[in-house]
């Protein structure tokens, strides 16, 4: 597809900021995905190049963790390994299935977890005990979410933030930093897969995918230095915003 001049802007500049939001408290695609369907593409098509662009902020918010010690390889490698194998088979699923019934429940769940974080003002900001184990969750999780994440995907990053924070007890910026690393490993699993069946428009996913890089670097360099209260108001506010999106787009539009 070609495009005018000013849709290449658009697209930088939409890469970046929702490579800094999505850093912070995920829901980066509530931005990405409208900006891409208003170019004229079909949904197909956004979807593969989305996950393109997304690769790359995932990658940079991640490596930017790993290197300020927020996040060790012992942690997170059995969490990227079953996440790897939900993801594959939730994209390949995607190629074979409607993916319209999950869009209808999607919005209940995240109504769910805005109340249950409005509603606990302590939450994530302290370590806490955990109620699963390492193991089991990343078993239950990684295949589920990484299944989720390849077969359909928005809220991804929100979801494996609480579900860290409220069974793995951690706090919500060691929360944030593991979740970049899940949806890395999703995300790149899903775009090999788009790749391969030649869905994604390699000029616009680059060109997204440096103002992701630039955002991510920012937004997660935020996530270090800011209070956790900062963080929770910024996980509210994009909890939010994904809900009403995905409630207009399941139930209105």
């Amino acid at each position: 597809m070609e495009f005018e001049f000013y849709y290449y802007v658009i697209f930088l500049l939409t890469g970046l900021v929702a490579g800094f939001i999505d850093a912070i408290a995920g829901g980066g695609g509530i931005i990405t995905i409208p900006v891409l369907l208003a170019s004229g593409m079909p949904p197909h098509i956004a979807l593969a190049t989305n996950k393109l662009q997304g690769t790359f902020g995932s990658g940079m918010a991640s490596i930017n963790f790993i290197r300020k010690g927020f996040i060790t390889w012992s942690e997170v490698m059995i969490g990227v390994i079953y996440t790897f194998i939900g993801a594959a088979l939730g994209t390949y699923a995607i190629l074979l299935m409607d993916a319209s019934i999950l869009a209808k429940i999607i919005p209940a769940m995240l109504v769910g977890i805005f109340i249950y974080t409005l509603l606990s003002p302590k939450m994530g900001e302290n370590d806490r005990h955990a109620y699963l184990g390492n193991h089991l969750f990343f078993l239950i999780f990684g295949i589920g979410l990484g299944f989720y994440d390849g077969f359909f995907g928005p809220g991804t990053g929100t979801f494996w933030t609480i579900a860290l924070v409220t069974l793995l007890g951690f706090n919500l910026k060691k929360a944030t930093a593991q979740t970049k690393v899940m949806n890395f490993t999703s995300n790149i699993v899903s775009l090999a897969v788009f790749l391969w069946s030649g869905n994604v428009l390699i000029l616009v996913g680059l060109l997204m995918g440096f103002g992701q890089i630039i955002g991510a670097y920012i937004g997660s360099n935020m996530v270090i230095k800011k209070e956790v209260k900062f963080i929770r108001t910024f996980f509210l506010t994009m909890v939010g915003l994904t809900l009403l999106k995905l409630i207009y787009s399941s139930y209105i539009a």
